[in-house]
């Protein structure tokens, strides 16, 4: 079995920001098309991937079952996808 892989996922839309310039990723996966489009160089040798999944309504666009069913899909989704990443990285 091959070692432990660093994976970064990359969104735009997430309010908490960090800087990772001397820390070395196998992956960067981009969930939203944002940083795809306006973060196309990234130091380092990680292998791009990108699957985007829909952002959810920011507070007070909707009301908040309607925010909270479209977080728990979005997580649903997000969960369904790593669990193939994990099988089969990178395809």
């Amino acid at each position: 079995m091959a070692g432990k892989k660093k994976v970064m996922i990359l969104c735009t839309g997430n309010s908490a920001r960090s800087q990772f310039i001397s820390q070395r990723f196998d992956y960067a996966i981009t969930v939203c098309d944002n940083p795809k489009e306006s973060c196309p160089v990234f130091p380092g040798n990680a292998a791009r991937i990108h699957q985007s999944f829909d952002d959810p309504p920011p507070p007070g666009v909707s009301d908040d079952e309607f925010r909270l069913a479209v977080f728990r899909r979005v997580r649903d989704e997000i969960r369904q996808w790593m669990k193939g990443f994990i099988k089969a990285p990178g395809e």
